[in-house]
Order: structure tokens, then sequence, then C-alpha cells
């Protein structure tokens, strides 16, 4: 209930100031959590980037105004953050099919993009499968990237990643190394302040061999571990979305300050029973 009272704020706030600056450090104040992490936990929720919802909030709110026959084009372009009326005019296209000039003409096509407010739901989910591990620290062998989350950049550079590193071998080399077939995207080495983070593709050591790869220690910690069914990366994707949306706010846990990860066994990810897990670092409020 907290959780979803806090990002509700943080709409409000958002909705308040769509005319002018909405800082990030603010939304993440509102919701008490890092910028990283609220960011991530909006994206998760609603399918969207934080800076997604903004743009599109915002030309929803432009196309009724220049529905009014007093308004001008470079007006409502400034008045939404745009610079330029040739900024506004290729944002406006992309997200309504449409030039702002045609806005007034009759029978011309235009989408809305409404608030989104966060509620509770009862319904008949299917039960989330997970387990409360106490894990020591440990190594892990492969390859890391430095990765933005501004504008949810993270989202795109990832997978190409992970496209890389597989179709380069470089997946079956690690685990060679590593002596552990079961594979590992591990989220890390957080910079908050620069909404910065490391990607980690890779395998727990349990070989005595000195690896040529990159080695890094994850910590002790507590461990949420869900299970996830189906089909990549659609199934995964589902279970990041209830842990988040369903598992945090209805459980006395909260995110712990260490790395998160997927775990991937041998297996054909693209098979209906495909089973993954999903490690989430926790303590308690």
């Amino acid at each position: 209930m907290e959780m979803l009272h806090r990002m509700n704020d943080c709409i409000q706030y958002i909705e308040e100031n769509l005319e002018g600056e909405i800082e990030m450090e603010e939304l993440a104040r509102l919701s008490l959590h890092s910028k990283f992490h609220f960011q991530r936990l909006f994206s998760l929720v609603t399918g969207c980037t934080v800076a997604e919802y903004i743009r599109r909030r915002r030309l929803t709110l432009a196309a009724q105004e220049l529905n009014n026959e007093n308004s001008k084009v470079i007006d409502v372009a400034l008045k939404y953050g745009y610079e330029t009326p040739e900024s506004f005019s290729k944002a406006f296209r992309r997200a309504h099919g449409a030039a702002p000039s045609q806005v007034r003409e009759s029978g011309t096509p235009l989408k809305a993009f409404p608030r989104i407010s966060f509620q509770i739901q009862l319904k008949g989910e299917v039960e989330m499968n997970y387990k409360i591990v106490e894990k020591d620290a440990f190594q892990v062998i492969g390859k890391g990237k430095r990765v933005s989350t501004n504008n949810g950049q993270n989202l795109q550079d990832i997978p190409a990643f992970w496209e890389e590193v597989n179709s380069s071998g470089l997946d079956g080399t690690i685990c060679e190394a590593a002596g552990n077939d079961e594979m590992l995207g591990i989220c890390m080495e957080f910079d908050h302040p620069n909404e910065e983070f490391t990607y980690f593709i890779g395998a727990a050591k349990k070989s005595d061999k000195e690896p040529s790869l990159e080695v890094k220690k994850i910590p002790a910690a507590t461990w949420a571990v869900f299970e996830s069914v189906g089909p990549m990366p659609e199934a995964i994707q589902t279970v990041w979305k209830r842990i988040f949306s369903e598992w945090f706010p209805s459980t006395g846990y909260e995110h712990g300050d260490a790395p998160e990860f997927e775990l991937y066994p041998p297996g054909n990810p693209n098979d209906e029973d495909y089973r993954c897990e999903v490690w989430v670092p926790i303590m308690k409020k």
C-alpha cells in the first residue's frame, strides 16, 4: 500500500509540472528510492520509461491546446519544453501521426495518453513461486559493460550485449573458464548520481583455473529467488513486473543494497517449459 501511495505522489508531481521542470531527484525523493531504482520500478510496472511517460503526457496536452484556434504552434512548443518548432513537430508527428498544423483539420486522428494511476487490483492471478536464500559471497567470471539508465538506454544496450556475447561464442568460453554451465546476467556497481551501472554477463566460479576474463565478487546477502517458466524474454519480464508491482508491496521486504541477477540454466530459452530464476537482494523494512 505504501509503495502505491508513493508512486501516485510521483504521478501527481509530474502532472503538476508538465509545463515546467520535472526533477528526477524529486521523484526519487517522493518514491523513497534512489533515482536508479525509481526509474527501474516505474519502467517495470508501467511498461514505459519515466521520460517516455512525461513526453507522452506533454504531447497529449499539446494536442488539446492546438485544437484551440488561439494557440500558436511555437507557443505550445515552448510551453512543453521544446526549444524549436521543428523539434516539437518531429516529436508530435511521431506520437500522433500528424503534424501540429493539421490538428485543427476536421477528422485528424490524434492519440491521448491518459494519466497513470497506481491501484491495488484483486484478481485470480497465478501464484508466484519463490524462496528466501541466505548466500555467502561468491565470485563470477565473465564480461561487464557500463550502461546508462538515462531515458531507458539500458533497455536497448543489455539485449545488444547478450547478442554480442552469444554470437561471438564468448558464452561458451565463460562457462568453460568458470567450470559452470549456468549463465548469469548481473546488475551491479551502481552509480546512482550518474545513472549508470555495470551489467555483467558471466557464471559463478567453480573452477580452480586462473581465468583470462574479468572476475567480480558478489557480496553475501539475503535473496528472494523467483522462478520463471516459459519462453524468453516474455516470461522473465513478467516475473520482474510482478516482483515490483505485487510481491514487494505485499511483503515486509524492500530492495537490498546488493547486485541483482538472472540465472539461466542450460536449455532452449524458447521452450514453453524453460525454467530460469530472478535473484533480488532483500532486507526487512
